[in-house]
């Protein structure tokens, strides 16, 4: 049996043919165009992408370098070529509410062209109605009114003039208005002559005074009337006159716009608005020097930004939907913001600062996010479920949004919002949303789940070597021959631990091309080669072993104390896997067992001490399970067992060390040694299976270089679940040694092949009468198992006799006399 589940040379990896492939260098393949291994999920993102419905938006679920971006941005891409360009969006001022800027909807590059026209529009009003106010029509018709007013002011003064001195006074006009002069002689009276006259004429000069006064006001609230009617005149003439100018130009605007009746309606606010402000269009230039100058300036820049269109997204020569992927997801990127200038110290904004996000860009199209990057930023994954509920976002503050601060002034008004949204994540991340939020149940109805691996078919090693002629292509690198290629599927199989599969983690696959091509380029090759690819793998490795070589030091130095050559009782080697980052290394590990008649079971020292994982316990209990079984169904189990890693000081994990444990108490109760050349790994289950693990490459390379620095001696090697012989993908070192007979490895499915390994005797089965094959090694524990029964059967009878006989002293009659 030993030798039958030996393996051979050619079961120990799975390697490509170079010759397979029919070219001689990747420069003679096609670029592979999209991504390979993934139809189930390219199936999931095509059917949700058909999908409109209301919440069949999209989560890409899958580990990190599955080509999760490629495939969303291919995919995605494609699709929006078959949609139309989505419509502009431009906030403009709301002559109404100017805290709550005004949103036009119109098709794509319309936007912009609104814009333009604007800026054109009011540039040429500025200068056509201040040409048209310095014209002689308007200089006619003006110097006509306000002669008319001049001569009937005159007339008005002569009129007052004339009653004044008719009442003894005469009038002066000053910039406080009119005032009466007392009169003496024809001549004006001043004051030291007033102050001569008696009491009685000064008291009849004040009451003539009062009475001529209110005759002046009289006067005057008509001639305030006259000015009204006349300002009112020479508005008239302002707005016909900046009215006839202006005809031409809006018309032309409604002509172009006539189908948007929102532009329309915009227009003619604004048309009533230049009427009604007609001074920022006729003003002259005021000299800059003066400080009140620049200020009237600066007031009048701002007041013209009333007629500016903020074209928020422009889709401008776009000719289907966008595709927008945001890497930087914050909540003024996705939403969009309100900014702020400062201006002499003080922070002001208007609709022009209004800022768009990636919502708004992706608007009718397509938006892209990392699931991580959202839980990283503040309110940001609220906010984008309140969106996608509503089907509308609102540009606003973030400290608004959730009431922390009132001082934003602008409301811009909402914005509609059709938008599939793709977001990228872990499985884990899918699985805690779908669990803790019943939002996320309802938005994103579609799950598209990535392979981490794919077959190992013609097909796909052909498409692997296609992907290689797209990566040195679009990088600029060297080509590949097919050795090179070969060597990178064989690198691919192993980093999917499985003969009949390859790896889906392209990003590793990208790394070893860009650093073969460096090492191609040392030597300063045309082509990657073969070894090229090798060396890039081994100094990857090299640069992350670090640890392995410290502890492979401990090892040689005897401070980490593992033995390779002998035997002995109740010892051997489990293994065990570190992972560091992106690097495992297998390191092997001295299990010992110690068993001793009692009633406490198998011992889990790791347990006892908390440093055992739920399933290495329940490895252990499982072992517990075996024995039972297999030697308690005439018998009681009388054991107690006590299991431990020697010299490990860190939690352990994983049931792969069941079946080195089993042997461990096995040899112990047998008295049968343990060959300490082999390391054991695989579980086991309640009826002795040997049961698969992972990271079986990762522990033979780890035990064969113990073995190779204490000395390779040929009796040395792993056993391993048989079912695992698939997930070999061992290197050129230990394959040599395996055929050169100095390194063994053996693959068993149950319990009693690997007894036969590690202890060189047979296991034994239960014979017609009950008892094990003699001699064997079930056979040896049964023995001792039933030794410790029976005597704690004896142990609990003689425990019992002092009470029988104390009870019979105790009813025995007393002896006369005494």
């Amino acid at each position: 049996m030993t030798t039958l589940s030996k393996l051979k040379p050619k079961d120990l990896r799975k390697l490509c043919d170079p010759e397979e492939f029919p070219f001689a260098s990747t420069a003679e393949l096609e670029p592979l165009e999209g991504i390979i291994g993934q139809e189930r999920a390219v199936k999931s993102v095509e059917f949700g992408l058909d999908i409109k419905s209301e919440g069949y938006n999209i989560f890409l679920a899958g580990i990190s370098g599955t080509g999760k971006v490629t495939l969303a941005r291919n995919l995605v891409e494609k699709r929006a070529q078959q949609d139309p360009a989505p419509f502009d969006w431009c906030y403009v001022f709301n002559f109404r509410n100017p805290d709550r800027p005004r949103l036009l909807q119109l098709p794509a590059g319309k936007g912009r062209r609104l814009a333009r026209d604007m800026d054109r529009l009011v540039n040429n009003l500025r200068k056509m109605i201040s040409k048209a106010f310095e014209s002689q029509h308007f200089e006619m018709h003006r110097n006509r009114i306000l002669g008319s007013f001049l001569d009937s002011t005159n007339l008005m003064y002569q009129k007052l003039e004339k009653m004044a001195q008719a009442e003894g006074f005469t009038i002066s006009r000053s910039q406080h208005g009119i005032s009466t002069i007392p009169l003496r002689d024809g001549k004006p009276l001043d004051q030291e002559e007033f102050a001569t006259l008696d009491d009685e004429t000064k008291q009849e000069l004040l009451e003539r005074s009062k009475a001529l006064q209110e005759k002046i006001n009289e006067a005057m609230r008509e001639y305030k009337e006259l000015e009204r009617t006349v300002r009112e005149k020479m508005r008239v003439l302002e707005v016909e006159t900046a009215r006839s100018v202006m005809v031409p130009y809006f018309a032309a605007l409604y002509e172009t716009y006539r189908d948007y009746a929102k532009v329309i309606f915009y227009l003619e606010e604004v048309h009533q608005d230049v009427l009604e402000n007609l001074e920022l269009f006729a003003g002259q230039q005021e000299e800059t020097q003066f400080p009140a100058a620049l200020f009237r300036r600066i007031d009048k820049k701002a007041a013209f930004k009333r007629y500016k269109v903020n074209v928020l997204v422009d889709n401008e020569g776009r000719d289907y939907a966008p595709v927008v992927y945001e890497t930087n997801p914050t909540y003024a990127n996705l939403f969009g913001t309100i900014e702020y200038e400062s201006e002499f110290g003080i922070l002001s904004t208007d609709f022009t600062r209004v800022r768009a996000g990636a919502v708004h860009r992706a608007n009718g199209g397509y938006l892209i996010l990392h699931v991580t990057d959202l839980f990283k930023n503040f309110f940001v994954w609220d906010t984008l479920k309140r969106v996608l509920k509503n089907r509308e976002i609102t540009i606003e503050s973030v400290l608004k949004t959730f009431s922390v601060t009132s001082s934003e002034v602008l409301e811009p008004e909402p914005m509609p919002v059709e938008v599939k949204v793709i977001l990228i994540g872990e499985p884990l991340m899918y699985y805690l949303l779908y669990t803790y939020d019943e939002e996320f149940r309802q938005l994103f109805k579609i799950r598209a789940d990535f392979e981490v691996e794919m077959p190992r078919t013609g097909e796909y090693v052909s498409k692997y070597a296609q992907f290689v002629s797209c990566v040195v292509r679009r990088h600029g690198l060297r080509h590949f021959t097919r050795e090179a290629v070969a060597r990178l599927v064989d690198y691919g199989t192993w980093l999917a631990e499985d003969q009949k599969k390859l790896t889906t983690l392209f990003d590793r696959i990208n790394d070893i091309i860009f650093e073969a091509d460096v090492w191609a380029s040392r030597e300063k090759c045309e082509l990657v080669e073969k070894r090229h690819v090798q060396k890039a793998i081994d100094e990857k490795r090299s640069r992350s072993d670090l640890l392995e070589a410290k502890v492979l030091e401990l090892i040689r130095e005897g401070t980490i104390i593992i033995d390779v050559h002998g035997e002995a009782v109740g010892q051997i080697n489990g293994l065990a896997v570190y992972s560091l980052g992106d690097y495992w290394f297998g390191k092997p590990c001295r299990i010992t067992a110690r068993t001793f008649m009692g009633e406490k079971g198998v011992i889990n020292i790791e347990r006892e001490v908390r440093m055992s994982g739920s399933i290495h316990t329940k490895g252990v209990l499982t072992l517990a399970g075996y024995l039972g079984a297999q030697y308690a169904q005439d018998k009681p189990l009388s054991l107690s067992a006590s299991l431990t890693f020697e010299q490990t000081y860190e939690g352990i994990e994983g049931d792969s060390a069941s079946a080195a444990e089993l042997f461990a108490i096995l040899s112990s109760l047998s008295g049968v040694p343990i060959r300490q050349g082999i390391a054991v790994t695989g579980s086991i289950n309640q009826n002795g299976e040997i049961q698969p693990i992972g990271g079986v490459n990762q522990k033979i390379e780890g035990f064969f270089k113990v073995c190779k620095l204490k000395g390779l001696d040929g009796r040395q090697g792993v056993i391993i679940p048989k079912q695992n012989i698939a997930n070999l993908m061992l290197p050129d070192e230990i394959v040599d040694a395996v055929r050169k007979g100095k390194f063994s490895i053996w693959a068993i499915g149950h319990v009693n092949e690997g007894i036969e390994i590690l202890m060189g005797k047979p296991a034994g089965k239960r014979e017609a009468n009950g008892d094990f094959t003699k001699d064997s090694v079930h056979y040896q524990v049964d023995r001792q198992l039933a030794k410790w029964a029976e005597r704690r059967t004896r142990g609990i009878g003689r425990q019992e006799q002092p009470d029988v006989l104390s009870r019979g002293r105790r009813i025995r009659p007393r002896r006369e006399g005494k």
